[in-house]
């Protein structure tokens, strides 16, 4: 589990394909503190450490991560940038929002304009996950914790501040990147809900309780 606040830009410095595909990234995590088999959110992608050294680790990802993520597009080579955050422990400051790291879909930046110091992204989302994208809702965007100022039809905007493109990736963010989206946890549940009271009440119309 995570929480969407990035606590590390990695690097890329190597990359293998041995029917999955391996990557190994360069960190300023303190390395002696994680062990194999810990979690670490590589793009909002959960990805499990399998190997380590003095300021890298070793990741596996599957070809379903691959084709499910914006991997799919070739975006990880050497020397590409990552956001990560390690899992979260019991006790730590919840910042942002409740993120699993499984990443539900891919958008693309299809504008972006500076206001004021910020930065106001516009992204298009696919057709199947627009109906969890709200207004004042959360979206992990490449594992950044993230609110949503606006939504129209299939698009919808964000806002970010000056300290997050610092210290993420998305200062170097441009016009027809794609990016990983996990929706809001609640948002799910909430859809979920709405369709099981509708199946409800269109069952009930269509068998009526003979009293």
């Amino acid at each position: 589990m995570f929480t969407g606040i990035i606590t590390d830009i990695g690097r890329i410095i190597e990359l293998e394909k041995r029917g999955d595909l391996r990557a190994r990234v360069e960190t300023n995590y303190d390395m002696s503190t994680v062990a194999i088999g810990a979690s670490i959110a590589c793009d909002g992608i959960c990805l499990t450490v399998i190997n380590t050294g003095s300021n890298w680790f070793d990741v596996e990802i599957s070809a379903e991560s691959v084709e499910k993520t914006h991997l799919k597009f070739n975006t990880w080579v050497i020397g590409t940038s990552l956001n990560l955050e390690r899992a979260l422990r019991v006790g730590d400051e919840l910042g942002g929002h409740i993120v699993s790291g499984h990443v539900d879909g891919v958008v693309e930046i299809v504008d972006m304009k500076d206001e004021g110091d910020s930065t106001r992204f516009v992204f298009l989302a696919p057709s199947d996950l627009q109906k969890f994208i709200a207004p004042k809702g959360s979206v992990a965007l490449n594992g950044t914790s993230l609110t949503v100022n606006e939504v129209h039809s299939s698009k919808f905007g964000v806002n970010v501040i000056p300290h997050t493109k610092e210290v993420t990736t998305w200062g170097s963010s441009k016009i027809g990147d794609h990016l990983n989206l996990e929706i809001d946890t609640l948002a799910r549940y909430v859809a979920r809900l709405k369709e099981v009271n509708e199946e409800t009440a269109h069952s009930a119309s269509r068998n009526p309780s003979i009293s």
